[in-house]
Formats: structure tokens, sequence, C-alpha cells
């Protein structure tokens, strides 16, 4: 699920169904601020990388974990409906797939049962961001919390992956001691039992920040162009450009808060540095590589 957010019509809704006299923002733009068509260059690879890192988790659901959390909930359902029988088939069936699950690796702590993704995606400059974090701040001195939360609830721009895990050290044994319970005639511990092993469920979130993710493309296109010894003035020109947009995605990223600000100090020197090197259509190999390392630390 993509989520694209203009600042001013995001708090325009959330007002609208909390209209508790709050006071609007200033900086708010009236429309989405369209991004650079440098940035929009790389969204193609962009979209690729998020799809593929969603794929990955997906890839290690085993249907028999799934199918485990779809018994233990059809056994709760059925002792709902006062079928203890049903109940006691469905937690049998459960408690087989956990147990072929262990079996193939026992010392897995957790395995997936389903995956979410949400992109936010910020249609905003940094100098917007700027003054929305600025008017946050001064609205919580001011003692508006509800008006500082509206701001700063808009302020991301990535994407947001969310894994729901069996967790195999204690899951399977909470299953395990229902079927006792109910072999007593204890329904409603049983019941409670089922509740709690399914609260149980461990819920993994991996947030990948959109501006990181477009500057590493951005630098990558850089990279090839920066290594051609004989670039003519429009490779030159495109150079400028892909380094300039990676810089802009980077401040979008530091004023959002994806990193601390001495994290970034170094980019900004390594792209100062690039440029430099590159200066009269230069070329070489080997002058991305410290930026990489640094970026990649940020991820």
């Amino acid at each position: 699920m993509k989520k694209t957010k203009c600042l001013k019509t995001l708090l325009l809704s959330g007002l609208l169904l909390f209209n508790v006299g709050l006071t609007w923002a200033t900086a708010m733009p009236e429309s989405a601020q369209e991004k650079s068509a440098t940035s929009q260059s790389v969204q193609a690879q962009v979209d690729k990388a998020s799809a593929e890192k969603v794929a990955t988790q997906t890839n290690k659901i085993a249907k028999e974990a799934v199918a485990a959390v779809e018994e233990t909930m059809k056994a709760l359902e059925a002792l709902e409906k006062g079928k203890t029988d049903d109940a006691l088939k469905s937690l049998e069936t459960a408690t087989g797939k956990l147990e072929l699950i262990l079996a193939r690796d026992p010392a897995l702590a957790l395995i997936p049962v389903n995956v979410d993704v949400v992109t936010y995606d910020l249609y905003a400059d940094v100098d917007t961001v700027i003054a929305v974090v600025k008017e946050a701040q001064q609205a919580l001195d001011d003692g508006k919390v509800q008006t500082a939360r509206h701001l700063m609830e808009s302020l991301s721009s990535e994407v947001v992956i969310s894994t729901t895990n069996i967790p195999l050290g204690t899951y399977p044994e909470a299953i395990k001691a229902i079927s006792p319970l109910l072999d007593k005639g204890k329904i409603e511990e049983a019941k409670v039992a089922l509740k709690t092993a399914l609260s149980s469920l461990v819920v993994s979130t991996e947030i990948v920040p959109l501006p990181l993710l477009r500057s590493q493309y951005l630098l990558d296109k850089a990279e090839s162009l920066a290594e051609n010894k004989e670039r003519d003035e429009k490779q030159n020109t495109s150079l400028d450009a892909l380094l300039k947009g990676a810089e802009e995605e980077l401040h979008l990223a530091e004023v959002l808060g994806y990193g601390n600000g001495h994290e970034f100090k170094p980019l900004y020197e390594q792209i100062k540095a690039i440029k430099k090197k590159a200066a009269g259509g230069n070329g070489g190999s080997g002058w991305f590589d410290e930026m990489k390392k640094l970026l990649s630390e940020l991820f």
C-alpha cells in the first residue's frame, strides 16, 4: 500500500475529524510539492528495491506456520460455539504443523506468518519540512500538543514493512497446554490460554527511509558517469545534477531525522570531494567507495 502525503492535505483531514480549535500552520503548502526530475529518475529502482525487500520477507513465510495460526483461531472459534471436539482437532493440527517446522530447524526462534507493507512518500521540500518542524516545536512550547502532533505525524518518507511472527520458543508449548484443559472441562481457561497464545505473536518492523534509498541510486548513477574519463558536456551536466540530487535527498533525510546531524556531515564532505575530483571532466574509479560505506551505515 502506498500513501503519498501533501502536508496540508493530511492535516486538513485530521483537523476535520478532530475539530478542537487548532490553528492552521502557515508553513503548510497548498498542494503537493513535486519532486525534482533527478529524484524521479530513480523512482523505478526505489519501487523495485522496496518490492524486493517485501518479497524477501514474504518468501520466509511457511505454509505450516500460517496453518498453525489459522487452526489456533479455528479452535478458539469452536470453543465459542461450544464445539470442544472440533477445537481439539484444530489444536492437534496446529501442534503437528509447529512440530514439523521445528523438526526442520530446531534453533529457529521466529517464523513469519504475514507481511504488511505501507509506503509513506512525502511531497515536500527541505525548507518546508524545516518550517513545519519549527512550528511543531513552537506549538509544544505554547502547550498546543494536538497541533504539534498533527504537524509531526506527516513528517515521514519511508517504507514500513511489518512482519508477524510465531515465537517458536513459547507458542508450540502454549498450544500443547490447552488440550489438557479441555480434557478437564476447563473451557473458559482454555479460551483465555488460546487468546494469550494468539496475542503472543511477535510483530517486527523494518523501516526503509526513502530519501536515503533515492540518494543511494542517484549516487550509483553518478558513479557510472564519474568513471567515464571521456564525458561530454551533457554527461558532465548530468553528473552535476545527480550529485546535487543525492545531496538534496540526504538533506531531506537529515531534517526528517533519519540519522543524526554528525552522521550526515561526512556524506556532504564526500560529495564535495567528488565534485572537486570530477571538475573539468575528470574521471576515475573508487571515488564513491567511502561515500557508499557511510551511506550503508545509515541504513
